[in-house]
């Protein structure tokens, strides 16, 4: 009887060395072959651009080159963060919450503008996207606050309570950004449908988003033009829905197959065809095999999010896993729709392929915690 108890100790014991050191090398895997994919695509849809123009030094490498630095940092963070328990940044979440909601409230005042919007803040080459950080601080932050605040999120003041914690980001983001505002509104409210007790007062929450919605359109009437154009871009051609027809003449040109990789003729008519409209490019060049490819991917990638979720050995690492994965299922989504015309124009760039080191940074961030996650699971 002592000996099968010192067995079931020793095996006991095994299980708990070994468990942290498991991580879902799957989700590792298409990750990285994602950002490899993108920098071969950023490269193929930029370089036509770069070498013709002086504002780029003729470098047919320059977004090749950049993207690459970004790509290997992103490395150096999966690595990094997958190895630090995601408890630990517990502790940090409130912070993180508050000083987003700080870069927010400066945005309007010391942002730097590009494309008409100021959406960055930083120094010279240092800068990043608040709107990115934001992501990261709520998946960290309302995560908290659900499993804080579970027991209060069974009566309707303790629900718009937590509205009010995702509200104010939201609100910040929607002054100069409102497709991030809709994607962290998106992000947040499968959050707290995860994690709210009862069913009713989400659907109740949610429904009382919808005016805030109605008021934006009110308050900013030009998104009523992008519904419009989305309706008929062809009713301004060479204006608002110019990117639109190029993106969709480069969708229906590259066939089956696709013209080759390289050999896209429509981004040399397609602005910033290396950033949100990339992947009009991939059906052009690789065509609808490659464009499903790229879908299966993040298909895959969605699945072992969702599986993690599932299997998360606390409330705290499933809402994390939760609001990881549908942020990155809600901006794949999104960009993809938006390259075939299935909804509105707005900008949302293709995780880990569209050009952007901010964007890159953040996300590979997000998959180095939910890999470490994934190395904590139930029993």
């Amino acid at each position: 009887m002592g000996k099968g108890n010192s067995q079931r100790k020793a095996i006991t014991a095994k299980r708990k060395r070994i468990k942290p050191d498991s991580f879902d090398f799957t989700v590792l895997f298409v990750v990285l072959t994602l950002m490899l994919f993108g920098v071969v695509m950023i490269f193929s849809a930029s370089y036509y651009t770069t070498m013709t123009s002086a504002k780029y030094s003729y470098d047919m490498f320059f977004f090749l080159k950049r993207q690459s630095v970004w790509v290997l940092l992103s490395m150096g963070a999966i690595v990094f963060l997958m190895n630090i328990p995601y408890s630990f940044w517990r502790r940090f979440a409130l912070l993180a919450y508050w000083l987003s909601n700080f870069f927010l409230i400066l945005l309007p005042f010391i942002g730097t503008k590009i494309g008409g919007q100021k959406r960055w803040l930083g120094v010279g080459m240092l800068q990043f996207q608040p709107s990115e950080f934001t992501k990261l601080a709520l998946v960290l932050y309302f995560s908290h606050y659900i499993v804080s605040n579970r027991q209060d999120l069974a009566n309707i003041k303790g629900f718009f309570k937590a509205l009010a914690v995702l509200a104010l980001p939201v609100g910040l983001i929607a002054i100069s950004n409102f497709s991030s505002a809709l994607l962290i509104l998106m992000m947040g409210l499968t959050m707290l449908f995860i994690g709210s007790p009862k069913i009713w007062y989400f659907v109740a929450g949610a429904t009382a988003m919808i005016p805030a919605g109605i008021l934006a359109v009110v308050v900013f009437p030009y998104r009523l033009d992008r519904i419009r154009i989305w309706l008929n871009p062809w009713s301004d051609p060479t204006g608002d829905g110019f990117q639109t027809i190029q993106g969709l003449y480069a969708v229906a040109s590259g066939g089956i197959f696709g013209l080759g990789l390289g050999q896209s003729r429509q981004k040399t008519f397609v602005p910033e065809s290396h950033n949100d409209i990339i992947f009009a490019i991939i059906c052009e060049e690789l065509g609808i095999i490659g464009a499903a490819l790229v879908i299966t991917l993040f298909a895959v990638l969605i699945w072992r999010g969702i599986k993690i979720a599932m299997d998360a050995k606390d409330t705290y690492g499933t809402l994390m896993a939760t609001g990881i994965t549908s942020v990155i299922a809600f901006q794949a989504i999104i960009n993809i729709g938006v390259v075939t015309n299935t909804i509105p124009n707005t900008g949302q760039p293709l995780p880990f392929i569209s050009y952007g080191g901010t964007s890159l940074l953040f996300l590979t961030v997000m998959i180095g915690l939910l890999l470490n996650i994934s190395r904590y699971q139930k029993e």
